[in-house]
């Protein structure tokens, strides 16, 4: 969505409403139970480069990147503010962003694990679910 918006696919019109349709869509998931939880994972615009560039040099992972990967990363400014004005607009209490700092991939990982199984949890107890204790689990599998 925001590669067309990056290139004027759309009017801001038509973004709007796209914005408000998503949030009603997560809404009608959450009122049926489903647990949302939406990430936006944050690199800097030097570690962006770094990691394309280690990839372009990697004939194992050269294929992931493309012109067009190149292309978008030079319209870095326009993006961000995209970004910024998406995540701004489809925030809300059913479906909330978590923002993660990538720069670090491990520590993004268990970030998001980390966030995954909280939601997980707050959703099973919202819903009168029992969360497993994890060391019962972990000591019933040892017997």
């Amino acid at each position: 969505m925001l590669g067309e918006r990056g290139d004027n696919f759309a009017t801001d019109e038509q973004w709007s409403r796209a914005y408000r349709e998503i949030v009603q869509l997560e809404q009608m998931l959450a009122a049926e139970g489903m647990v949302l939880v939406k990430f936006w994972l944050h690199l800097s615009e030097a570690e962006q480069l770094r990691r394309f560039e280690s990839r372009q040099r990697d004939p194992l992972r050269s294929w992931k990147l493309t012109d067009e990967d190149w292309r978008n990363q030079r319209k870095r400014e326009p993006y961000e503010h995209a970004v910024e004005e998406m995540l701004d607009r489809t925030d809300h209490p059913d479906g909330p962003w978590t923002l993660v700092e990538a720069e670090n991939k491990r520590w993004a990982r268990v970030r998001v694990v980390e966030t995954v199984v909280g939601a997980l949890e707050a959703g099973m107890a919202r819903h009168g679910v029992e969360v497993p204790d994890a060391r019962r689990l972990r000591s019933s599998k040892r017997a």
